[in-house]
């Protein structure tokens, strides 16, 4: 990993912070990202890394970094779109979207989208932070991706954690010709922070009891750091979905073709991202 630059979004705590720990053990050159400019600093500080401080709750904030990160480097060797959580009630962004849906899937795949150019340039790994909860994410309905009907909060995030698979198995699919690795992975359920966004008695239930019998953050880590610093092709397999560094099924709405190249028409449209990509026609 010596010298390979690896972004890593949502590095401000949790499994991002304890992906830069690794990584930058390993002689990567890290680069933080994060919403909290105190904790995102912190991190940044204790490691000796550049850091960036970007909300995904508002795609100029995305834009931004983009730009920013084109501008200071001009190779990409790891993108690890980690950011993301679970939401309180349903709320619309500044953008006017679903708030789970755009911090867990429309800002990271705008963000992928700007930064196009030097990942296929640097023959970049993509790697996204999926969940196990897209298999209770109920059926994804494009024509209803803001949730205004049946919202919940865990429904939400499932959906958003599916999209992240569809977005990486369509990226794979139109961009791994042109040196794009992209892979996505399931964490298991890790001792973080991450759980207080339930709020009420979930946050209590997490916090006495279930807290303690959770992955650390450095072992919720591992696969991520194991995708950025082992050989695509040889070690993994891109487009797929991994747990525990080995291939795993997921949902069959994941396994949707159609479905994913559908997302990624609808995404591109809703972020704007003033890119040419390239089309794929749908199957």
């Amino acid at each position: 990993m010596s010298d390979k630059v690896v972004i890593i979004t949502g590095a401000s705590d949790g499994i991002g912070a304890a992906a830069a720990r690794l990584l930058k053990g390993q002689g990567a050159r890290v680069v933080t990202v994060g919403r909290s400019p105190q904790k995102t600093k912190a991190v940044a500080s204790e490691l000796n890394v550049p850091y960036y401080v970007a909300d995904f709750t508002r795609l100029d904030d995305v834009r931004t970094l983009a730009a920013q990160l084109k501008k200071d480097f001009p190779r990409i060797d790891v993108l690890a779109n980690n950011a993301g959580g679970v939401m309180g009630e349903r709320t619309l962004t500044v953008d006017g979207h679903e708030m789970t849906i755009q911090v867990n899937h429309l800002a990271p795949f705008l963000l992928t989208s700007l930064l196009l150019d030097t990942l296929i340039a640097s023959k970049a790994t993509v790697i996204a932070t999926s969940s196990l909860a897209h298999t209770g994410a109920g059926k994804l309905d494009l024509d209803d991706i803001n949730l205004e009907h049946g919202y919940s909060r865990l429904s939400a995030y499932g959906k958003a954690k599916l999209m992240n698979i569809l977005f990486t198995k369509e990226l794979h699919k139109r961009y791994h010709e042109q040196g794009i690795a992209a892979s996505v992975f399931h964490p298991g359920v890790v001792r973080t922070s991450f759980s207080s966004e339930f709020g009420g008695g979930w946050s209590f239930v997490y916090t006495s009891f279930i807290k303690h019998f959770l992955l650390s953050p450095a072992k919720g880590a591992d696969t991520l750091v194991w995708l950025a610093t082992s050989e695509p092709g040889k070690d993994w397999q891109p487009g797929e979905y991994y747990q525990k560094r080995k291939i795993k099924q997921p949902s069959k709405q994941a396994r949707d073709a159609k479905l994913a190249h559908d997302l990624w028409e609808l995404s591109t449209k809703l972020t704007d991202p003033k890119q040419p990509l390239s089309y794929v026609p749908s199957p």
